[in-house]
């Protein structure tokens, strides 16, 4: 549901991380970067409330909120107090927040696995 709200957010102007999320990739138009960045999140959020291939919809989950963390590094001083790296701002906490959403992800991931059945010398399947 968050996915879908965010991106709904971007995709209607009216998020409140817009010049954030256009600060990190100065290289693309920022407007069109934030409303497709927007179409993402909803599809990324329809897709896991619905449940298939969620090992794959998690994978890319997990990469595009790696790429959240790319401010930590393009835009550092909208993220720490003073460049302090255990002082974090409001942004900053912000940001770090999606570790715990990847950690999630890769949850779901190896939760979504197939069993791999191992085979006994005997050649019975044994899980």
């Amino acid at each position: 549901m968050v996915f879908v709200w965010f991106g709904a957010l971007k995709v209607t102007g009216t998020t409140p991380v817009g010049e954030l999320v256009a600060g990190t990739v100065p290289w693309l138009e920022p407007r069109s970067f934030v409303f497709a960045l927007g179409l993402v999140e909803v599809a990324l959020g329809v897709a896991l409330m619905v449940g298939r291939r969620l090992r794959w919809v998690a994978l890319i989950v997990v990469l595009h909120l790696c790429g959240t963390l790319l401010t930590l590094v393009v835009q550092p001083s909208v993220a720490f107090q003073t460049g302090n790296p255990l002082l974090l701002t409001i942004t900053g906490e912000f940001l770090v927040k999606n570790l715990v959403l990847i950690t999630a992800g890769l949850a779901i991931m190896s939760a979504d696995a197939p069993v791999r059945q191992r085979v006994s010398q005997t050649g019975s399947a044994r899980r």
